[in-house]
């Protein structure tokens, strides 16, 4: 069974200098609140791994956390560039940033493929694009059976994946609802998991065909962290903040009036000490 933490004491155990981190959330539930923790915390040369970076990654790349990206698109959606990873990227500022660019059939297969245990993925996919050229990982292999041309790349087994979650009931078991991604995979590949969720129920009370319920035997840590997806959304919970999300870009271009806003709204503040045990 999962742990009831406070979030500041999850992300204390089970992100560490180094690792490789997954903070998984498709257009809705991405876990802004944990990934402002680990900021806190002052974590460094991690691994990031995500299929869709914005925000929360432009962020965590500003403030000096990420040494690599692992992903396959990168930007503030709808609205244009992540400034910060840019910065890094283009004049190593804070410091440089390794990319490793896939695409989204590829993230989402090596998740799989890490899930099952299996160390490289494999998929039709890749040909006639100009990733191969600019990622060594991505290589090419003949189908045994049919000796047609397939595409592999390296399974994903982050140390650890975090996500956000609508609900988790009192024996560990947490529940996703609305447009899920890889959050499942994610968590299946990881050596740990580490889960916010907006709220503990008695009965996790499953009433969409797109839900997803991670058993607990999958999770490690579980943080009620109520919010814990804004700016982004958590379907039945809140709206997504768009307003934030176009203000971000004028925040986040200048160094300068990037770190004030995160002094302000991020390193200044203090997780909320939500725990059960």
């Amino acid at each position: 069974m999962p742990r009831f933490l406070a979030l500041a004491d999850a992300i204390a155990e089970y992100v560490h200098d180094g690792d490789t981190v997954a903070l998984e959330g498709f257009t809705h539930l991405i876990p802004f609140t944990a990934g402002h923790e680990v900021i806190r915390q002052g974590r460094r040369s991690l691994t990031l791994v995500r299929m869709t970076p914005d925000l929360i990654y432009d962020q965590l790349i500003g403030m000096g956390c990420a040494r690599k990206l692992i992903f396959s698109w990168g930007g503030n959606p709808g609205v244009g560039s992540l400034h910060r990873l840019r910065d890094a990227v283009e004049n190593g500022w804070p410091q440089p940033l390794e990319l490793e660019e896939h695409g989204h059939a590829g993230i989402a297969t090596a998740y799989a493929a890490g899930a099952a245990g299996l160390p490289l993925a494999i998929l039709r996919g890749y040909v006639g694009t100009d990733l191969p050229g600019v990622n060594p990982n991505i290589r090419f292999i003949e189908d045994p059976f049919t000796g047609g041309r397939l595409a592999a790349i390296p399974s994903l087994r982050p140390d650890v994946s975090i996500v956000h979650a609508q609900r988790a009931d009192r024996a560990g078991n947490v529940l996703l609802e609305g447009i899920v991604g890889v959050q499942k995979e994610a968590v299946l590949a990881a050596t740990r998991a580490v889960v916010t969720v907006e709220e503990v129920v008695d009965d996790l009370r499953v009433a969409s065909p797109n839900s997803v319920v991670l058993p607990s035997w999958t999770i490690d840590a579980i943080i009620e962290a109520p919010g814990g997806a804004r700016p982004s959304y958590a379907h039945g919970y809140y709206r997504r903040d768009n307003a934030f999300y176009t203000q971000w870009d004028t925040i986040s271009r200048e160094r300068e009036t990037f770190l004030a806003w995160m002094g302000e709204n991020v390193l200044n503040r203090t997780a909320p000490r939500v725990g059960r045990g």
